[in-house]
């Protein structure tokens, strides 16, 4: 196994679940941010949410986006891939089910036409694990592996 393999497997590891990350955005250059929930999957993070907010208008304008959370941070592009219950969101929208189940029903009405998923596909990225920090093209499919010790304090 490579080590783009190997970030790609520690990827699915981190971030598989419900992973709450600072989600920025820009309109006009002016930057925002919001925290999100995402799903990882096959390189992209998947986001519910709603075609009329604010991060979904400033993105289908600027496709560019950052996430963030601790000291992992990745850069993509982002696209509204439309409502949960179009014939090519099924796949995912099972997967998010499943992961959101918590609160997916309880905070989302798939009755609601304005429903929507946020994918964003990776562009570059850093995170770490067990002692080890991963940067990684995801275009280029490439990575590089180095010793990373986390050792921020925070109160």
């Amino acid at each position: 196994m490579n080590v783009f393999e190997r970030s790609m497997k520690v990827m699915r590891d981190l971030f598989s679940n419900d992973c709450q990350f600072a989600l920025a955005t820009a309109h006009q250059n002016i930057p925002s941010i919001r925290v999100v929930d995402t799903f990882y999957d096959e390189g992209c993070f998947y986001i519910v949410t709603y075609a009329k907010s604010k991060k979904v208008k400033e993105l289908e304008v600027n496709k560019n986006v950052s996430l963030c959370h601790q000291l992992y941070n990745f850069n993509g592009y982002a696209y509204n891939i439309g409502h949960p219950l179009k014939p090519e969101n099924k796949a995912i929208r099972e997967k998010l089910i499943h992961v959101f189940k918590p609160w997916y029903f309880k905070h989302n009405n798939e009755k609601d036409e304005n429903m929507c998923y946020v994918k964003v596909e990776l562009t570059k990225g850093f995170f770490y694990k067990d002692g080890k920090g991963y940067k990684v093209d995801f275009v280029k499919q490439e990575a590089s592996e180095f010793p990373f010790k986390f050792d921020i304090l925070t109160n």
